[in-house]
């Protein structure tokens, strides 16, 4: 009765769920830390541009205003629900948001891949955003 096979399935079962509990816990936990940090950068960046900063809490609503801190028109925010081409306009979108900003390449990059930080890095940092020239 001590080495039955069936309890030891199950036992192994219930060790596997329970792993799988904790790493899918740690994991929510993870994003939801990014996702708040994303916020507050966020937040921070669309004050500095003129535009209210609890945009930033409103999912979907937030990104509209992205092309209009990079001055840009707001309608540019439709291209990103195009596939493919959401791609080409978001790093279009980041790099008049890094102009703004006075900054290059470094920070187009950065708001790619480190989106949270250079949101704060933007928000939080010494820069300062410039509204754009009209022609």
């Amino acid at each position: 009765m001590q080495n039955d096979p069936s309890l030891q399935m199950n036992q192994q079962a219930a060790e596997m769920q329970e792993a799988a509990a904790v790493f899918g816990t740690g994991f929510l936990l993870f994003f939801l830390v990014l996702a708040i940090i994303s916020i507050i950068g966020l937040w921070k960046m669309y004050a500095k541009a003129g535009i209210p900063g609890w945009i930033a809490i409103i999912p979907i609503v937030n990104i509209f205003f992205l092309p209009k801190a990079g001055g840009k028109p707001i309608w540019w925010a439709i291209l990103f629900f195009v596939p493919f081409v959401n791609i080409v306009f978001l790093i279009l979108t980041y790099m008049a948001i890094a102009e703004r900003f006075g900054r290059g390449v470094g920070t187009v990059l950065g708001l790619l891949f480190l989106k949270p930080i250079f949101f704060c890095i933007l928000g939080f940092g010494s820069a300062q955003w410039t509204p754009p020239q009209d022609s």
